[in-house]
């Protein structure tokens, strides 16, 4: 059997996650093509890889290479135009995350998924993790009972990547749509994919990037202003999510705020027991009329080793064998609705109704 013909869009940091997945896949596929804007750049990355075919735009790449699947890496305002050129093209998609810069962007791929017969996978990689498969152990079989509250953290001190991830045009907003997005979907995927009905939410953007020297040493990123970039992302958002089930899901997200340390982390609350993952998996839950805190033997915390390789070998299973798809892009979809929600209720100061 021939191997898959596999293209990258996107030359960016998360891409060469992508590319170590597909390495590892060698047996079965071939990354034949390659596509950025920035030409030097995607030369630079083509011959770094041995990569045969690199181009500056994808509507030619999508033409001329006649390709199976396709990872799109591109910064958020291309997700869209990205994933539907690929799907209508036949070929099968893995799309980062956010999955687009709105609900409506996500829904418009998810249609051209459907319509064109293909894979469209969003890149929920956490949903991967080692810690993710022992949480769902425990709530699958049983021990923490129904869950009915979460919360979802991820709190950088000094955290803004800089460039496009700061400007509202090309990313669609700041730590919620690229950090809590994480955290978000983790809680709701081990939760079972309720269906959100509401949120409350609040943003501040009081802050801003780079405002102590010693940042530049060790607390973080440096957030420069590269060309066309401008910073006009939140800070910090905060919000309370509610869904059909009976769930309650509080979450923060930010790129800068005065804390001692970076903070990420999930708690889980049922009616036999609680989890939380910070970084090792806890659990804690009550025994023969005494309290239980529980630990699991080694270590549990997340390992980014292979993380996105089983992501990528995931995509390229689905693809191959029509594998159920465990991030598929109806999930994407309700995620936007949540994001969406969120930034309007900090816009409103209301409540935002989920749809």
């Amino acid at each position: 059997m021939s191997k898959l013909r596999v293209g990258i869009i996107g030359t960016g940091g998360i891409s060469h996650c992508h590319m170590s997945g597909y390495k590892r896949l060698s047996d079965i596929l071939d990354v034949v093509a390659v596509c950025d804007i920035d030409e030097e750049k995607v030369k630079k990355y083509a011959e770094q890889y041995n990569v045969p075919n690199y181009y500056f735009n994808y509507n030619e790449m999508l033409e001329k290479e006649n390709l199976d699947a396709v990872s799109v890496t591109t910064w958020n305002a291309e997700h869209k135009n990205a994933s539907i050129a690929a799907l209508n093209a036949g070929v099968n998609v893995i799309c980062e995350k956010p999955m687009a810069m709105n609900q409506f962007e996500a829904q418009e791929m998810l249609d051209a998924a459907e319509k064109n017969g293909k894979l469209l996978q969003i890149g929920f990689v956490r949903r991967y993790g080692n810690d993710a498969d022992l949480l769902k152990k425990f709530i699958e079989g049983g021990t923490m009972g129904d869950l009915y509250y979460a919360k979802a953290t991820y709190l950088r001190r000094n955290g803004c990547p800089g460039g496009w991830f700061g400007d509202k045009a090309y990313s669609g907003g700041g730590p919620l749509i690229d950090l809590g997005v994480h955290v978000m979907d983790l809680v709701r995927y081990l939760a079972g994919c309720p269906t959100p009905i509401a949120a409350y939410g609040v943003t501040y953007d009081n802050l801003g990037p780079n405002r102590a020297s010693g940042a530049k040493a060790n607390l973080g990123y440096t957030a420069e202003r590269k060309g066309k970039f401008e910073h006009n992302v939140e800070d910090l958002a905060s919000a309370i999510i509610r869904f059909d089930n009976g769930l309650t899901m509080t979450m923060e997200a930010s790129f800068n705020l005065n804390i001692k340390n970076d903070v990420g982390n999930i708690e889980l609350f049922g009616t036999k027991g609680g989890a939380r993952v910070d970084p090792q998996v806890e659990f804690f839950t009550d025994m023969n009329g005494e309290f239980v805190n529980v630990n699991i033997a080694g270590n549990s915390s997340l390992s980014f080793d292979g993380l996105f390789e089983r992501e990528i070998a995931h995509f390229i299973d689905c693809v191959k064998n029509n594998t159920e798809c465990r991030a598929p892009a109806k999930d994407g979809v309700v995620l936007m609705k949540m994001i969406d929600a969120i930034y309007e209720s900090a816009r409103t100061g209301h409540e935002v109704a989920i749809k």
